[in-house]
């Protein structure tokens, strides 16, 4: 059985995963789940990844990092510390070692844009790496205000059932760290561990031609594809909870 770490993304947290938690258990895994101090405008990726594994146990069980959405830019580090088995990225956002994650999309923006982002682009050269790459935000996303209720509704909860998505909204925080977009990945490489990437069709705010792109060519698998939205640990743990437990 193995122990199933989960660590939320924007706007969410440790309660975002309570749907799924009772899938995973029923079949003997152990959970354990944590808020990430969003609400800090000053934290850093390493912070979230120190928080992480502060909520880990000292135990030697079977450990599975499983990371939604901004939390892909976080797992790698709590990987670089601990032992894993296993990194998923869940319709998330994939790290490269040496650049932030604005540095992966920058090309897509036109100079106002960037300047309005308080974005110093790197020399061209560096970022060509880049250029063929599918846009990394699904163009529905780009520009809305995501404290807005009906904002979250178009894009995070949509496919949710409706007492699913007034729970949600309820619990929702303030996301003021930036440091998901802005923070430059401080590893030299990937973790050399198993990965898994599960990229959901009608994803609204990381693109899935994306997804399905970058997992093959930065962790070198196949994107496993779910049917919804954003939040499939929200609108469909039960099937979330199959393909995170199936060994392959």
């Amino acid at each position: 059985m193995s122990l199933f770490c989960l660590v939320h993304g924007a706007f969410q947290g440790a309660w975002s995963w309570d749907l799924l938690i009772p899938y995973l258990e029923a079949q003997g895994h152990k959970t354990v789940a944590m808020d990430l101090p969003i609400e800090d405008a000053s934290a850093s990726l390493s912070q979230f990844a120190d928080v992480v594994i502060q909520a880990l146990p000292k135990t030697d069980d079977d450990l599975v990092l499983v990371g939604h959405s901004m939390a892909g830019t976080v797992i790698p580090l709590v990987a670089e510390a601990r032992q894993v088995r296993q990194l998923v990225f869940l319709s998330a956002l994939i790290p490269c070692p040496g650049f932030s994650t604005i540095d992966q999309f920058s090309h897509n923006l036109d100079p106002d844009s960037l300047r309005a982002l308080n974005y110093e682009p790197k020399e061209q050269s560096k970022l060509a790496q880049f250029n063929d790459e599918p846009d990394l935000f699904n163009p529905v996303s780009v520009g809305k205000d995501f404290s807005d209720e009906a904002v979250l509704i178009e894009l995070f909860y949509h496919d949710c059932e409706p007492d699913v998505m007034r729970w949600a909204l309820s619990k929702g925080r303030s996301q003021r760290s930036m440091a998901y977009i802005y923070d430059v990945n401080p590893l030299n490489s990937l973790p050399n561990v198993d990965y898994k990437y599960i990229v959901c069709r009608d994803d609204r705010i990381i693109s899935p031609a994306w997804s399905r792109y970058a997992a093959r060519k930065r962790l070198g698998v196949d994107a496993i594809e779910l049917p919804g939205g954003h939040c499939p640990h929200l609108s469909r743990p039960a099937q979330l909870a199959s393909v995170l437990t199936n060994p392959t």
